[in-house]
């Protein structure tokens, strides 16, 4: 930034005085209808924004880079901003410049990262928009997550930085807050590489001082049941996040009203190789929501009903009541079609009224959102209404929970327009009737001359003076004229104001009243207007909390009827929940696959694991015929039923499950610095190091990466480690081609062969999708390159060179002949033996002739060192 701001003009002084204050912001400086950029901000802001840059004293030395954007699209280019990753600082007029001496008054109202954004229009409806704050303990981890947009602030530990990890991977932060101490820590390093792209802003450590952290949470939440010794990691990262927000917003944060702690033995965790391989959120290919859990289960009707539903998806349970409470619950809604069917019809047109209630709550909602949250709480009674029809204990607690908010709703009734326009300082926000001086404002700025007229004819009835007029001039303002002859008439309440020759002009206090009303009349109303709506926004913000306990109970109702129609329309059927370790699904099925690949009728399978003798399920067969989809659809399968969904099953039985690992697909991480194998080898060991025996694993082709005997080295031992009950002892799925492995049924109880039927014809096959027990020895390989479109020649030669593996050919040195056959037959290359060449080598036929058993261990040596040389 230039130098010299003596030279600059009083507004550019005081744009560097607050741009000091906030020197890695984009400052947004309003200026009358626009927000003004300058110098390096400017240049940056114009190239992000796409928008033409100027300068301020254009070909002058002291020339001054700027671009703007219009006040009334702000949010717009805020948007692009914070997409780009900016910080961004908001600077607005803190005074009426109409009575502004010199020059107005600016401050910075608010700071914009991407952890606190509140703009719809960047906001995702169906997903949280998380801030998260992290304290690292020697004894564990602490964090602290909030969504500013909806009021959720919520609180955990963790035993190590894995399991932040894992918190990070469900929540996926939009910004991440940390104490600088920890800026550059290594052991960081892996917790980063869960979050890659990350936003991170650092807090001075003193931020997070457990007396600060807790005498903020006090003053912000009240006296919270929080253990602050067993909390205390947890609890700092809260009070620096707390303490971040009021810094950025900087307003009451009336919507923040309580802590939610996340204790971690309620949850089944899902690591980021399980969310990622599984699909829950995000697909492999792009990221997005088609082909995923989350897309085929979402027919929620809210947008806090979409969120819930994420976040049930991430975060099963692990407790068997709390489960079959939710799972009772969607029984009977499954039951009772007609009052689901009422429920869902209330609830469509209920607006996202935790985000509405976060926007009242932080004085940025404008008149539309009030409408909108008056035109959702008109729905509350009919929803309660058909909640109150259900006997399930769980409908009755929400029922009881339900605020129809009555005094809300009238307020917002009576006082807000129908129609009101988007911004607040145009008027047309209040609603005629509601009161009296807006009214009486309106109807002077709509109809001055009539109001005029109707002083005139009153006075002229008081006065008896027929021919009185009330007349304007540029230097009196209105006045009442009378005629000389009629002077004797005029009342005392009259007073002279000029003399002319035939007449006198007159004012009264009335008609100055009347005149000041007329000239400032449409100012005033909208001046009015806005302090009644600051007014009202301030009523509905002191309901705030009541509002956000409806959203919550309205996104409950929403994920339980939707999980109900999905039963009904896909066949879903009520999983068992146990507290064994038992999974035992009958005609189980992919709930993504059956639902987005049509092409061909899906075939469902069981599948019996538990600890002892089905611990371990060997899966093998060719590739495309369906063993992924099938280990995948188990894990699916117990994570829809510990979410208290029904499942894609005839019948299933599941023992809740701490854990799923997953060790599935082949893929590079370039930007971990890490190989196919080092991504497949670091899965593994995460596995082997975390699970437990409630614990659900499901691996495939674990080994795959490396040299053939290298992996099934891998994959060999890391099925006894896992099969070890004295090491984990899990349930486990594994997948896999090494037919070898099949193997460890003979000496490893608990291990069980399954494989994929196939049918075989003339060299053709066919996948049958079937899972049936036992082992296959075959691979269908070339068959299944034949199905992917692989010419006919690299087919026959792909099975002259099987051949010569299974028949074990090979040359004079002891290596299989993978070359030999590609010449046509009798033909020999020059210095190799033709493939099908008869007769043994001189070599062999001198080791055939030597007496080995009167040979003396001198003579041995002689021998082997003369065949040595003879090979060399």
């Amino acid at each position: 930034m230039k130098s010299g701001s003596g030279k600059f003009t009083p507004m550019i002084r005081q744009y560097l005085e607050i741009k000091a204050q906030y020197p890695d912001h984009i400052l947004l400086f309003r200026m009358g209808d626009f927000y003004e950029m300058f110098f390096e901000d400017a240049e940056r802001a114009s190239k992000i924004l796409d928008i033409a840059l100027t300068s301020r004293n254009k070909g002058k030395a002291e020339s001054i880079p700027l671009c703007g954007v219009p006040h009334h699209a702000l949010t717009t280019y805020l948007v692009k901003l914070i997409r780009a990753n900016q910080k961004v600082a908001i600077c607005d007029q803190v005074e009426d410049p109409r009575q502004a001496k010199g020059i107005v008054k600016r401050a910075v109202t608010r700071i914009v990262t991407p952890g606190v954004v509140i703009e719809a229009d960047e906001l995702d409806e169906k997903a949280n928009n998380y801030l998260m704050a992290i304290w690292l303990d020697d004894d564990g981890c602490g964090y602290c997550l909030s969504d500013l947009s909806t009021g959720e602030f919520r609180i955990g530990l963790t035993d190590n930085l894995d399991g932040l990890s894992d918190e990070l991977v469900r929540a996926e932060p939009a910004e991440v807050i940390i104490p600088q101490s920890l800026d550059g820590d290594a052991r960081l390093q892996s917790f980063w590489a869960a979050l890659p792209g990350r936003f991170v802003t650092q807090l001075a450590d003193d931020s997070f001082d457990l007396d600060k952290t807790t005498a903020q949470l006090a003053e912000q939440f009240g006296e919270q049941s929080v253990d602050a010794d067993s909390y205390a990691a947890a609890l700092r990262a809260a009070g620096a996040l707390l303490d971040y927000l009021q810094i950025t917003q900087k307003r009451d944060l009336h919507h923040l009203k309580r802590i939610t702690v996340d204790r971690a033995d309620t949850f089944l965790i899902l690591d980021d190789a399980a969310k990622r391989n599984l699909e829950l959120t995000g697909n492999l290919r792009d990221g997005g929501r088609r082909g995923t859990l989350l897309g085929v289960l979402d027919q929620t009707c809210t947008a806090m009903g979409a969120r819930l539903l994420r976040r049930w998806i991430c975060y099963p349970l692990t407790q068997r009541e709390a489960i079959d409470r939710r799972l009772d619950a969607v029984a009977e809604c499954l039951r009772r079609v007609n009052d689901r069917e009422a429920l869902i019809e209330a609830m469509t047109a209920i607006h996202d009224l935790e985000r509405l209630a976060g926007r009242i709550g932080l004085a940025s909602c404008n008149a539309r959102d009030l409408v909108a949250l008056r035109n959702s709480l008109s729905r509350l009674p009919a929803l309660k209404q058909a909640m109150s029809t259900f006997e399930n204990d769980l409908f009755v607690d929400l029922s009881a929970e339900l605020d129809l908010l009555e005094d809300v709703h009238q307020l917002l009734t009576d006082s807000i327009d129908d129609e009101p326009p988007v911004t607040l300082r145009e008027g047309g926000l209040i609603k005629s009737g509601y009161h009296a001086e807006v009214d009486e404002l309106r109807r002077i700025a709509r109809s001055g001359r009539e109001v005029l007229a109707e002083m005139e004819q009153r006075e002229r009835q008081r006065t008896g003076i027929n021919k009185l007029k009330i007349r304007y001039n540029n230097v009196f303002g209105y006045y009442i004229e009378v005629t000389k002859s009629n002077l004797s008439m005029v009342p005392d309440d009259y007073h002279r104001k000029q003399t002319l020759v035939n007449a006198e002009r007159f004012i009264t206090p009335e008609l100055k009243e009347l005149e000041e009303k007329i000239l400032t009349a449409q100012d005033k109303v909208t001046d009015l207007e806005y302090d009644l709506f600051v007014d009202i926004r301030q009523q509905v913000a002191q309901q705030v909390n009541r509002i956000q306990t409806s959203a919550r109970v309205v996104a409950w109702v929403d994920v339980l009827t939707s999980f109900a129609r999905l039963a009904e329309q896909r066949n879903y059927n009520r999983p068992e929940i146990a507290d064994d370790a038992t999974l035992k699904i009958h005609d189980g099925r992919h709930p993504v696959v059956e639902v987005v690949f049509t092409e061909e009728r899906f075939v469902p399978n069981d599948c019996h694991v538990d600890n002892q003798e089905n611990r371990l399920l060997l899966i093998t067969g060719p590739n495309m015929a369906g063993k992924s989809t099938y280990i995948r659809q188990v894990a699916l399968i117990a994570i829809m039923a510990q979410m208290g969904c029904f499942v894609p099953a005839a019948s299933a039985h599941i023992g809740i499950v701490d854990r799923i690992f997953t060790r599935v697909g082949a893929s590079d991480n370039l930007a971990r610095g890490q190989s196919t194998f080092m991504v497949e080898m670091t899965e593994t060991a995460d596995i082997l190091k975390n699970a437990s025996p409630r614990s659900l694993i499901v691996l495939d082709e674990v080994g795959r990466g490396t040299s053939t005997f290298d992996g099934l080295s891998i994959a060999w031992a890391v099925a006894e480690y896992i099969h070890n009950e004295k090491r984990i002892g899990a349930r486990t799925l594994f997948a896999t081609h090494y037919h070898e492995l099949t193997d460890l049924v003979r000496t490893k109880p608990g291990v069980v062969n399954y494989n994929i039927a196939v049918k075989e014809y003339n060299d053709q096959i066919l996948f049958l999708r079937k899972i049936v027990p036992g082992a296959t020895s075959r691979s269908y390989g070339i068959q299944v390159a034949r199905l992917a479109g692989l010419p006919d020649e690299v087919i026959d030669r792909a099975k002259q060179v099987l051949a010569n593996l299974e028949k074990a050919e090979f040359d004079e040195v002891g290596h299989v002949r993978y070359a030999e056959g590609e010449e046509k037959q009798g033909q020999t290359k020059p210095g190799q033996l033709s493939l099908f060449a008869a007769g043994p080598s001189p070599i062999e036929e001198e080791i055939k002739a030597m007496d080995v058993s009167s040979l003396t261990p001198l003579e041995a040596l002689n021998a082997l060192s003369r065949l040595q040389e003879k090979l060399k």
